[in-house]
């Protein structure tokens, strides 16, 4: 995810109109990943301070815009079927790695192999939620916003189609020859 679509998505998120921009992104989400936003609103209907339900609204938004406005089209719809099986492959990823103490890396250290500027994006927010105010946050709460978005970035990641490549010299299929 290029550093300058996250900027962009921030400046837009930030410059929305409050609840109602939002409600209405959210809405948006909602038509173009039904099954992503329903887990992420399951999520975000647990018992939450103030602070964390802020950041999963903002954060969840800010990966499915950036997943938007990269990829456009190619970005497909993600089932619920897929939408699960990233949530359960990211639980099952943290299980073998904790059973496995001398293993370098964490969960989210591999996805931000494939999504560097993006997880950097995420643990940025993550730490200013914590830092502006570290006795009131709960750290479950933000550590349930943590994983639920890297969830995100794993099930768009996998929704983004290849690129159709034009044949070389403009050929169509059935004029290639072998």
């Amino acid at each position: 995810m290029p550093e300058q679509v996250l900027e962009r998505v921030e400046e837009s998120l930030t410059a929305s109109e409050g609840a109602d921009g939002f409600s209405q992104e959210f809405a948006r989400f909602e038509v173009a990943q039904p099954h992503l936003a329903a887990q992420v609103a399951s999520n975000l209907a647990q018992p939450l301070g103030e602070t964390p339900l802020a950041l999963g609204y903002y954060l969840s938004l800010s990966v499915w815009l950036s997943f938007e406005q990269t990829f456009g089209d190619r970005v497909r719809q993600v089932t619920e079927e897929e939408a699960e099986a990233a949530r359960e492959a990211l639980e099952l990823d943290e299980e073998l790695r904790q059973d496995a103490p001398d293993e370098a890396l964490e969960t989210d250290d591999v996805i931000a192999m494939e999504q560097p500027d993006l997880v950097d994006f995420i643990r940025e927010h993550i730490d200013l939620a914590l830092e502006a105010d570290p006795i009131g946050v709960e750290v479950d709460e933000v550590d349930l916003i943590y994983r639920m978005t890297l969830v995100l970035v794993v099930a768009l990641s996998h929704a983004v189609d290849p690129p159709e490549l034009a044949p070389f010299g403009g050929s169509t299929p059935g004029e290639w020859q072998a």
